[in-house]
C-alpha cells in the first residue's frame, strides 16, 4: 500500500475525495456509475493516464485526492509514482466468464484473455475447469500493450478480452474486442476506494493532530523510519537545524544534518550533542509499529533548560522534604499555662524575631516551633530542623553551613548546601541549642547578625533570609556560667521566649491529652483500628480510659498515681504509656465483642511506674532524678571503657562514640 501523504498543508475535505482515472471505454463506464456516489464522496472522473495522471495529482497541491481509482496498467503505474493510495479496478469472476462467453459466441475462433500484470491463478483455474481454449497474455505499459495485441493478431487470435486500452488496440488492429469490466466491478472498485478513503482520512487527521502536538512541544522531536528517513519533525527542531520542516519529511537525517547524525547514539539512551553551537540532551527511543520496532524517536532538550528544571525540582523537593507537620491545634491543653503558650505562639508568628523555646524534654518544643512557622508569613517555605546534640562537631558544622567541593576528604562533587541555606525564606529550628559546640556558636552568631553564611572551604558569603527558632531543655544561663555557652549568642537568641510547662504542672490537661493520644494510637494499631471501625466504639474506649485514669469512684488508685507521678518524660512519656494501653485494648474484649475498659490491675501491669511509692510529687521527682543519675553513671562507665579501649585518646574516643569533645567532657563531669 502506498505511503500516506506527508505534506503538512494537506486539506481535509468534508467528504472523501476520490479521483477516478480512465480513458475510452473505462472512462464512459466510470461516468455512468459516478452519479450514484454524489452524496457519499467528492468524486471526479478524469480522462488521464500514466504521466498525464501523475501531473494532474501533483498539481492539485493541498486539494489532492484521498484515494485514486484506476484500472489495468494505469493503476499499476500510478502506484509506483504517487504517495496517494491507488485502488485498482479488478474484474470479478463473473466478468471473466461473461466476457469469454461473449467472445466465443461471436464465432468459432481462438480467444485471448489479456490482463495487466500476470494473469491471476484463480482465473487460469476457472478457464481450465470449464475446458475453455483460451490464450493468456499480459502487459505492463502502453507500449507493452500494443506489442502484445500485434503478437496475438499474428498468432491468429480472433477475439481479445481485456481492459479498455487492450480493447481499443484490438479494435484498431481489426480484432474483435470484448471489454472486460462490468458495472459490478466498477461499483466494487468505488466501494473499496470509499473504505480506503475513510481509513486514510482518519489516519491523516490523526497524523495532523500528532503533528499539531509536536509543533507545540518545547523540545525538539524527530521520528525516523528504519532507514533513517524523517517521518515527522517539529518546528522547534527544524528551526534549530535551520531547515524547512515540510521539505525534511522523507529525506535522510544524515543528508539534512550530517554532523548531528554522526553524534546521535546507536542504541536507546541519552547523549549530549551540539547543534549550531547549542548543547542538547538527546534521548533516543524505539518507534514501534504493528510488526515491532520500525524506527526511532529522538527528543532534543537544551541542556540549559534541563539544568534550570533540575534546580527547580531540587527546590520543590527541599520544600516538600523540610515541611512543618504540626499546627497550633495539635497543642492540646486548656490549662491557663497552655493558653498562655498558645497566645504567645500566635503573637510571635506575626514577627520575624528570633524565638527561644524553653521546656523539659518531651513538652513539645518542636511542635511550638512548627506552629509558629505554620502561622507565619513563611509557611509556604521550608521548615528545617536539626538537633544540635545529635551530631559530632565536624559533621554538625558541615550539615549546618555546607561545604565546597574539595573542602575535605570525601566531600561531595560540586559541594553541598547546608541546612541554613536550605531554610532560605523559611524557618531554621535549632533543637537542643545548648549542646552546640563553642566554635560553632561563634559561626552561628555571625549568621544571626549578618544573615549570611560561608560554606566550609569557601570565602564567599551567601545571603540567607531565615527566621531562627531555638530550643533547649536546660538553663542556658547555667551553661554560660560554666563557660560552655556564649553569652552574646544567648542574648541574640533570647529576643522572644516561650516557656513550656511540664506535664506535672498541668494535670487538668491530662485527660484531653490522653484521649487525643489514644485516638492516634488506635489508628496506628491495626487490630484496634479495625475493631473501632467495626463497632464505632471509640467513644466507649476513651471513656474507659477516662475511668481507668481519672475517675476516683472507679479506679481511684490509678487516678492518685497519675496525679502524684512526676512525668519526667512529660507528654512523650505519656504517649508511650498510651501506646501500651492501645496494644492491650486490641486484645481485650467484653462478652458482646466490644472493647473493654481497663481495670486497675491491668493498668498496674501496663505502667508500673505510675504506682511507684506512695509519696507526693516531690517523691516521684526524686525517684525520677535517681533514675536519671543511674542512667548517667551507666553512660559515664561506657565512655570510660571506650577511653580505655582507645588508650586515652579523646579524639579517637569521640569519633568512635559519635560525640563532640564538649559532650564527652560534660557527660564525664556530670557524675562527679
Amino acid at each position: 500500500m502506498s505511503r500516506l501523504p506527508s505534506d503538512h498543508s494537506f486539506e481535509v475535505s468534508p467528504h472523501p475525495r476520490i479521483w477516478a482515472f480512465g480513458i475510452s471505454r473505462l472512462r464512459d463506464l466510470l461516468f455512468e456509475i459516478a452519479g450514484e456516489y454524489d452524496t457519499r464522496a467528492d468524486l471526479r472522473v478524469i480522462s488521464r493516464a500514466y504521466d498525464d495522471a501523475v501531473r494532474e495529482v501533483e498539481s492539485a497541491g493541498a486539494r489532492r485526492p484521498d484515494v485514486i481509482l484506476a484500472g489495468g496498467s494505469n493503476a499499476a503505474y500510478l502506484k509506483t509514482r504517487l504517495v496517494v493510495p491507488v485502488v485498482q479496478i479488478a474484474p470479478t469472476g463473473f466478468d471473466v466468464m461473461q466476457s469469454l462467453a461473449r467472445a466465443r459466441r461471436q464465432g468459432e475462433r481462438q480467444v485471448a484473455l489479456v490482463t495487466p500484470g500476470e494473469t491471476p491463478q484463480e482465473v487460469r483455474d476457472f478457464v481450465t475447469a470449464y475446458g475453455l481454449d483460451v490464450v493468456f497474455a499480459s502487459y505492463r505499459s502502453a507500449e507493452d500493450a500494443e506489442v502484445c495485441v500485434h503478437a496475438l493478431r499474428e498468432r491468429g487470435v480472433g477475439a481479445i478480452v481485456g481492459p479498455g486500452l487492450i480493447a481499443d488496440l484490438a479494435a484498431a488492429a481489426g480484432i474483435d474486442a470484448v471489454f472486460l469490466y462490468s458495472h459490478a466491478s466498477i461499483r466494487r472498485g468505488f466501494e473499496t476506494a470509499l473504505e480506503l478513503a475513510e481509513a486514510t482520512r482518519v489516519e491523516v487527521k490523526r497524523r495532523l493532530h500528532i503533528d499539531n502536538l509536536l509543533q507545540h512541544l518545547r523540545d525538539g522531536v524527530v521520528a525516523l523510519d528504519a532507514n533513517g528517513r524523517v517521518e515527522a519533525i517539529n518546528r522547534r527542531l527544524a528551526q534549530a537545524l535551520d531547515i524547512d520542516a515540510a521539505r525534511a519529511v522523507g529525506r535522510a537525517l544524515a543528508e539534512i544534518a550530517p554532523d548531528l547524525s554522526r553524534a546521535l547514539p546507536d542504541t536507546d539512551g541519552d547523549v549530549l550533542a551540539s547543534i549550531r553551537g547549542v548543547s542538547y540532551l538527546v534521548h533516543r527511543g524505539p518507534l514501534v509499529g504493528d510488526g515491532g520496532e520500525d524506527g526511532v524517536v529522538l527528543t532534543f532538550q537544551e541542556s540549559r533548560a534541563v539544568e534550570r528544571l533540575d534546580r527547580t525540582l531540587r527546590s520543590k523537593q527541599l520544600t516538600h522534604q523540610f515541611s512543618a507537620r504540626y499546627r497550633l491545634d495539635d497543642l492540646i491543653g486548656e490549662s491557663a499555662s497552655m493558653q498562655r503558650v498558645k497566645t504567645l505562639v500566635k503573637r510571635y508568628a506575626k514577627s520575624d524575631a528570633t524565638v527561644l523555646v524553653l521546656g523539659e524534654s518531651g513538652t513539645g518544643k518542636e511542635m511550638v516551633a512548627q506552629s509558629i512557622h505554620r502561622l507565619s508569613a513563611r509557611r509556604e517555605f521550608p521548615f528545617v530542623a536539626i538537633n544540635c546534640g545529635a551530631f559530632p562537631e565536624a559533621l554538625l558544622e558541615s550539615e549546618l553551613f555546607g561545604y565546597e567541593e574539595g573542602a575535605f576528604t570525601g566531600a561531595r562533587k560540586g559541594g553541598k548546601a547546608g541546612l541554613i541555606e536550605a531554610a532560605h525564606r523559611g524557618t531554621l529550628f535549632l533543637d537542643e541549642i545548648g549542646e552546640m559546640p563553642l566554635p560553632l556558636q561563634s559561626r552561628l552568631l555571625r549568621v544571626l547578625q549578618e544573615r549570611e553564611v560561608v560554606r566550609l572551604g569557601s570565602t564567599e558569603p551567601t545571603r540567607v533570609d531565615i527566621r531562627v527558632i531555638a530550643a533547649t531543655h536546660g538553663a542556658l544561663t547555667e551553661r554560660i556560667a560554666g563557660g560552655s555557652f556564649r553569652a552574646d549568642l544567648y542574648y541574640r537568641l533570647n529576643i522572644l521566649s516561650v516557656a513550656l510547662p511540664p506535664l506535672r504542672e498541668r494535670t487538668d490537661d491530662m485527660m484531653p491529652l490522653a484521649e487525643a493520644l489514644l485516638s492516634q494510637a488506635a489508628r496506628r494499631e491495626p487490630r484496634l483500628a479495625a475493631r473501632v471501625r467495626r463497632d464505632e466504639a471509640l467513644s466507649h474506649v476513651l471513656s474507659g480510659v477516662r475511668e481507668a485514669l481519672c475517675r476516683s469512684h472507679v479506679l481511684s488508685g490509678v487516678r492518685e498515681a497519675l496525679c502524684r507521678y512526676a512525668w519526667p518524660g512529660n507528654v512523650r512519656e505519656l504517649q508511650n504509656v498510651i501506646e501500651r494501653i492501645a496494644v492491650e485494648l486490641a486484645d481485650v474484649e467484653t462478652a458482646n465483642g466490644s472493647i473493654a475498659p481497663l481495670d486497675v490491675e491491668t493498668m498496674r501491669t501496663i505502667a508500673p511506674e505510675l504506682f511507684v511509692g506512695a509519696g507526693d510529687v516531690r517523691d516521684s521527682a526524686k525517684a525520677a532524678k535517681t533514675l536519671r543519675e543511674r542512667s548517667r553513671r551507666v553512660e559515664a562507665d561506657q565512655i570510660r571503657a571506650a577511653l580505655a579501649a582507645c588508650n586515652g585518646d579523646r579524639d579517637e574516643t569521640c569519633r568512635t562514640l559519635g560525640i563532640s569533645k564538649t559532650t564527652l567532657w560534660r557527660k564525664l563531669n556530670a557524675v562527679r
